[in-house]
Order: structure tokens, then sequence, then C-alpha cells
């Protein structure tokens, strides 16, 4: 575990505003990262509980939700993406309607 990494990583997630996502790539870029977007995903499931990073907001480049379609996570990302009016259509969000930036 790499509290510092991962801290960058949370903070770059707490600044996507409600209504946007960004892509795993996205977030290690701006986390200072570079490539390692793989590794967001990781940082992502350490979260503490009772954490406020809102983690449902970080998708595929494609716009593809991650997780599998039908799991109990998958269904509880596309509902909170839903409460933020972000569309979720066959498990896909439109980038170029809500990618942040």
């Amino acid at each position: 575990m790499e509290p510092g990494k991962d801290q960058k990583i949370w903070q770059v997630v707490l600044a996507i505003p409600p209504g946007k996502v960004a892509s795993y790539g996205q977030v290690a870029e701006m986390a200072g990262l570079g490539r390692q977007a793989r590794y967001i995903g990781r940082a992502l499931g350490k979260l503490p509980q009772g954490h406020s990073v809102p983690w449902y907001r970080v998708i595929r480049s494609n716009g593809q939700i991650a997780f599998p379609e039908g799991s109990e996570i998958y269904q509880e990302q596309v509902s909170l993406l839903q409460a933020e009016g972000v569309e979720v259509v066959n498990g896909r969000v439109a980038m170029s309607r809500f990618r942040w930036q």
C-alpha cells in the first residue's frame, strides 16, 4: 500500500464534479502517475469505510462501467451516476457529454 500515492488519487477523484465522469487514465495523469491507470482501481478499492470519495465517477476511457454487468457494485455505480444526471446506456456513458474537463 502506498498511502501518499493513494491520497493523491483520492484528491483527484474528490475534485470530479457531480454529473461528470473521468477515466482511470485521466485520474492517473492528474495525480501525477503517468500511465498507471490500472493502479487507480486498486487505490479506489482501498477506500476506508465511511469515506466521501465519489469512486463511482471513475470509468473506463471508452465510457464503460468496469464492473461485471449485473453485479451488485455495477448496479450501485449505475444508480449513483444516474442520480447525478449521468446517462448510462447499456453499461456505457457518453464520454463526449459527461467527461470532466
